[in-house]
Formats: C-alpha cells, structure tokens, sequence
C-alpha cells in the first residue's frame, strides 16, 4: 500500500495538470441478489475478465474476492482485462496509469490486452506501465517501423482442462484517437491486415500444442468501426479457430453482444463476451474439460465480500487524489451534459460551448493572432469531453474528469477550404456518434443528415474517409459574418485535433502554436477570470451554433423530400428518435402543426371546454384550433390530445383549416370509386373528396384511401407538401 501511495503523490506532484476523467453515471440502488459460485467448478477453468475500468480503481477489491470465490470452490481461475485500464478518473491518470497497474497486480491480474486509452500518455510511457506490470500484457496487430510487434503477442498456459492459447488485439482506431507524436513509427494493423494477423496468431498457438484458443480484444461493436471492418464481430466473420473472444473498446455488455448476435453470443463458433465499463459487472467464463463454454456478468454489487488489502490500497489512492483534486474553485448555476449519445459525439452542447468558449479566450485574450478577431473560431472534438458539470459546486477534479487527456490548447491557420472539410470529415455519419464530431465556437453551420456522405479514400493512416465532395455541411456563418473558402482562418484547436488526429487529419502538418496551457487549466482559467467564477444562464442551453436538419431521415425514401419541406417551413420537426417517420400522428401533433402553418398567432380564449389540454405543450393550438372552429373535441367534453389518429380523422382537421381559409376549390372526384370507397363513412366523405380532389390525397397502393390506418409522420409530411403546393398563394 506504501508504494502505490508514495508512487501516486510523486507522480501526481509532476503532473498535476495533466489528468483524471470518465464520469460515473449514477444509477438508481435495486437490490440484488448475492452472487454464490456454482457448485460444481471444481476441475474447471474459470476466466474473470474485465473491460474498460477507466479508472474505478475502488472495484479492484471485489474482483479480487471473485477470484478468491472460485478458487476456493477449487476452479482453475485466470483474471484478465480487456483494455482501457490506465485512463479515465484523476485516480489513475494523475499517475498516467502506473497506479492502476500498481492496484491490479494487488488484485491478482493474470494479463492484459492494451486499448486505444492506453497510448493517451504516449508509447514510451506505456512501456513503463509493461514493466511495472506482474503480468504480460498482450498484443499481436501493433508493429513498429520495422513491422515487429511492440508486445508480447501470445501465451500458452497449461491448465486442469489442457493448453490454452491466448493472444491480444488493439483497435486500428488507436491511430487516429491517440495523439499522432505519441504514436509515432506505430502501425496499428486493421482490416484485412488484422485478419491476417489473428489467423497467424491462432496458427501458431495452435503449432505450440493449444488446444482452446482465446482472443482479448479491444476491438468493440461501435457502428463507427465497422466502415473498415475493425469490429471484434467482422474479425470473427473473417478469421476461423477462436473459441472465446473477450471484447472491450464499446463498453457493451454480454447481453449487448448477444444482441448483435442474433441472441447467440456466438459468431460462427466463437462464443463473444464483455461486461461494459467501469466494473460495473464482473465477467465469469467457465470452461469444463469438454470446453464446454458459458459466460456470465455478475454485477459488481453481488459480490458482498471485499478483499481488503486490495480496498486500502485503492482507498489510499483514491484519497490521495481527492485531497490535491478536492478544492472548490467555482460553481456551475446550470447542469453541463458531458453525455455522449445523445451529447458530445452527436450534437451541440452547452458544455461543449463552454470548453470552446474558453480556447478562444485562452488565446485571444493577450492578442497577437495572424488574422483578425471575425476569423478566429475553435473546434474540439466532442469525444475529449469525458464527464458532465452538475449544478453546484466545481472543484479542479470535476474538469479534470471532463478533460482528462492533458491536451493542451494550440492555434493552426488554414483556408475556409479546409475547415470545411473538417467539418464535413467530422459528421460524416451524424446523428450516429463520432468522437470526432465538433464542438465549436465562433462558427455557425448546418448539418444535413440526410444527405449521403461523399466517401473518398481513407485519410493516410487513419480508418476515417477524407470527403470527395461537400454533401453534408454549410457554414452559415463565422463570427456573424460570411463565410469565405478563400478566407486564412485561425482554428483554436488541442494539440491532438491540430495534430490531424481524430477526423481532422487535414489539419495535419499544418505550423502548430501550441501555448503550452492544458485544455483543463484554460477552462478554469476561463471560468474565475472571465466568468467571476459563476457558470450562468448563458450556458443553460446549447446557444445554436450547430444545426442538424432532417435528423432521423435516410436519403431516398420517398417521404424525404416532403420531410425537410415542412422541417424547413417549421410545420413539424423532429422527435427524441429523430425524424420518426413510422411513429403515429396524434391529436395534438395536428393541432399544432396547422398552428404552426397559420404562423403560431397570439389567442386570447381562455379554452374553457378543454381542460385537459391545459399546460400541455399544445394548449396555445387547441385554444387556437377551437376558436377557428378546427376541433369539437373527442365528443366528451375533452380534447384528449395524446390519441393517435387515423388518416380519415388527418383529412378532416386539414379539411376544417382549409375552410377556414377558403381552399375549398377542388376538382370533382368520386372517392367511392377506390377500392375502399365503400368503407368511408358519411361524415369523412366530403373531406375526402376535397383532399383527392386537390391532389392533397392520392392513395396507397391497391387504390386505397386506407381511411381506418393510424397516420404517421411520413404521411403528414407528404400530405402537407401537397397541401402548400396546391394552395400555396393562399396559405401564406
């Protein structure tokens, strides 16, 4: 325990501003049931695995129990990690990971696979970490200039039920998350290459009497990886002999892995497992002489007993760290979401707007820039952004926790060209989550998601395509003025995004001007100097600097033109799932979309026969509505406003707004001729006969009106289209 405690404070001393991060989610305390080890382990092999720990150094103790647990029970126990074990909270990044290898050789770790967080420090740091270590830390597809893998890439141990092979996998994504000089002369061997590299790796555990043959991967499920093919699940489909894959990198749990495959766990043969994030669950994989195979997650709250040798030792570090962390400097009158998804990597952010507020001032504020001040803007990427700011409170350990990689804040110059490549390069796949999605300052800009990104080549060295073409991003404005393609900006950037890391490699080999300040102490800075030390009501809500259009939508689809019709004229927009072209349309979406159509006007009726549309965030169109004469209710004296409704009752509120407007002028039809005519009945049939009239209505396919359907989004959409197109003189 000394020794981690005297290696924290030395290491925690010299790096006092560098970092700490991963926010832990609080979630809400159910009871569960006390972990018990089967009964029957005795002569079996048990693999405990974590994944991604980041830094919840206080769990260690109950691995170690686990690991006790089985053993006792007389299973043949290996404990292993799965990557990400040396960044995250300030509890192992003040000592750039060396106390979390410190704590996991207390706990009894037998080996380890590096992930992408592992080179945060950089490579050289990385190997002290391998020497500190009392176990191998394992991985094939990293290769030097020279192309020989920096690690140990494999292991055969003899067990109870034979030999095991195990070897290690790192994602290909490394090369562009870590900061390109602290990963300088590495390959990290991805797509085809990768699979090449598991197959020699199985061939020759194999050649070396391996009977059972285990991969620790920091591979992941991320959507993002799966454009080249880095997935742990697109390796499986490509390489054979595996028996057990042990994932990490995309924090999904074993029943998130099963969910990808098809409920089975399994990827051909391969039985896939991983326990999320933060020890939040154990992973148990046990193994008969059969190689039989089943996994488990057992929450870290079932295992009731704690190792305390391994609890001191984490309990000294952890408070070694709050006492030099734990000072209040300021406080927040607002909550700043550090989410991810929905959050950081998909959207605008009021702390995204903070951080990028405070680059800016952190350079501009002694002068000296090249350019003047209507071309300065920031970018950084949302995916540095680790933990939220609660309202409250801050103390140095909550921003470090927001930014825990000691990137520091630089200025490169490039032509309005190139920012905009970066912006396009850096939402390429929004609303889906990228790290690489920008938070900004000083630069207004649209997204169109449902436009197709443009997809070049892949940038060098990177997993990410550079765009051949502009497809998806406007600028609409820096600093309240034109943008300009040919214009010299000056982008406030971190020495990692400037370094062309991420999805910003066009920045790359641009003259960096680094001041040398870390990203957490400018946000400090920013926030007791220019600030007063007060987080305000000017950060309650993202300010609008990034508009995203069309969320939810797929270029294409036959509604999609009609959706950003009305998106664009404010007649209805997206929902919590985007677009949500399928959801049901109900009473109260109608109401407020014609509300929306009339120009949202001021009313003055107190609405007295609907009391139940009170408060609701519909009530000004229901007032509205009752008053145009609109709506009669639901016959009972309410308006019942959350009812879905069927595209018969969607033509009758359009057709009472069209005769309060006076478009009513329509061709004569006689909708009795569709092959449903004979199911509307009396009191829908003129509204039908004006909407197909008018063209307004066209029908569904085998000449049906469909009038009993519920309506969905995707047939307002098209439905108001027609309607503004054909009355448009009128309707304006």
């Amino acid at each position: 325990m000394k020794k981690i405690l005297s290696l924290l404070l030395a290491v925690a001393m010299l790096f006092s501003l560098a970092i700490p991060a991963l926010a832990e989610e609080a979630e809400e305390e159910t009871p569960v049931t006390p972990y018990t080890v089967p009964a029957d382990v005795e002569g079996k092999i048990v693999i405990l695995h974590t994944n991604d720990v980041h830094g919840a150094v206080e769990n260690y103790a109950k691995v170690a129990t686990l690991k006790k647990m089985f053993s006792d029970a007389g299973a043949e126990v290996l404990l292993v990690d799965a990557g990400d074990f040396s960044q995250g909270e300030t509890y192992v990044s003040t000592s750039q990971g060396a106390s979390a290898i410190e704590l996991m050789n207390v706990a009894g770790y037998d080996m380890a696979a590096p992930g992408n967080h592992e080179f945060d420090y950089g490579y050289e740091n990385l190997k002290e970490l391998v020497k500190l270590a009392e176990f191998p830390i394992l991985c094939a597809n990293i290769v030097d200039e020279k192309g020989e893998p920096l690690f140990q890439t494999s292991l055969v141990t003899d067990t109870k039920i034979g030999k095991i092979g195990i070897f290690g996998l790192d994602t290909p994504e490394t090369a562009t998350k870590a900061h390109p000089a602290k990963i300088k002369g590495l390959t990290f061997l991805g797509g085809e290459e990768l699979y090449e590299c598991a197959q020699l790796n199985i061939k020759n555990l194999k050649d070396d009497g391996a009977e059972f043959i285990v991969c620790l991967s920091h591979l992941g499920i991320d959507d993002e990886s799966a454009a080249n093919g880095n997935r742990s699940i697109d390796m499986l489909a490509k390489v054979e002999g595996i028996d057990l894959l042990i994932d990490g990198h995309s924090h999904s749990t074993l029943e998130k892995m099963k969910e990808v495959t098809d409920g089975t766990g399994k990827v051909g043969d391969t039985v896939v497992t991983s326990t999320g994030t933060k020890i939040a669950n154990v992973g148990v994989v046990i193994i008969d002489a059969d190689k039989n195979i089943t996994t488990e997650n057992v929450p870290v709250e079932a295992i009731t007993d704690t190792d305390e040798t391994v609890a001191e030792s984490a309990k000294a570090v952890v408070d070694a760290v709050n006492e030099l962390y734990g000072q209040v400097f300021a406080k927040s009158e607002v909550a700043l979401n550090g989410d991810k998804a929905p959050g950081n990597r998909t959207e605008e952010t009021n702390l995204g707007d903070l951080i990028t507020d405070a680059m800016v001032w952190q350079v501009t504020k002694d002068g000296g820039l090249d350019v003047d001040d209507d071309h300065v803007v920031a970018i950084t990427n949302g995916g540095g952004i680790r933990a939220a700011i609660a309202a409250g409170d801050i103390t140095r350990q909550d921003v470090n926790k927001v930014l825990p990689f000691g990137n520091t804040v630089a200025t490169i110059y490039v032509t309005g060209t190139d920012l905009l490549e970066a912006l396009e390069a850096s939402t390429f796949c929004t609303p889906s989550a990228v790290g690489g999605f920008p938070q900004v300052s000083g630069i207004n800009f649209t997204i169109d998601t449902a436009a197709t990104f443009d997809a070049g080549e892949n940038y060098e060295g990177t997993t990410y395509a550079q765009p051949k073409s502009i497809a998806r991003v406007t600028i609409d404005s820096v600093n309240g003025k034109d943008f300009d393609a040919n214009a010299k900006y000056a982008v406030i950037t971190n020495d990692f995004v400037a370094a062309g890391g991420d999805t910003y490699y066009v920045f790359k080999n641009k003259n960096i001007v680094d001041t040398g300040v870390p990203l957490d102490e400018a946000l400090m800075a920013f926030i007791t100097e220019k600030l007063d030390g007060v987080v305000g009501e000017t950060y309650a809500a993202p300010q609008g600097r990034i508009t995203t259009k069309y969320v939810g939508l797929d270029a294409g689809k036959w509604y999609t033109a009609a959706a950003k019709n009305v998106i664009d004229k404010g007649l209805m927009s997206s929902t919590g799932n985007g677009f949500d072209a399928d959801a049901t349309v109900t009473r109260g979406t109608i109401v407020q979309v014609l509300y929306n159509m009339e120009g949202t006007p001021e009313v003055n009726n107190k609405m007295a026969t609907f009391p139940d549309a009170q408060g609701k965030w519909y009530e000004n169109a229901v007032r509205w509505a009752e008053q145009m004469g609109i709506t009669q209710g639901n016959g009972t004296g309410a308006f019942n406003g959350e009812a879905v409704v069927t595209r018969a009752e969607l033509v009758v509120f359009l057709n009472r707004y069209a005769e309060a407007k006076g478009n009513t002028v329509t061709a004569e039809v006689n909708v009795l001729d569709y092959a449903d005519g004979e199911n509307l009945t009396e009191w829908v049939i003129p509204a039908f006969e004006w909407a197909v009239g008018a063209k307004i209505i066209t029908g569904k396919a085998g000449n049906l009106l469909a009038p009993g359907e519920t309506a969905t989004r995707a047939e307002l959409a098209q439905i108001l289209t027609n309607y503004t197109d054909f009355f448009a003189p009128a309707a304006q």
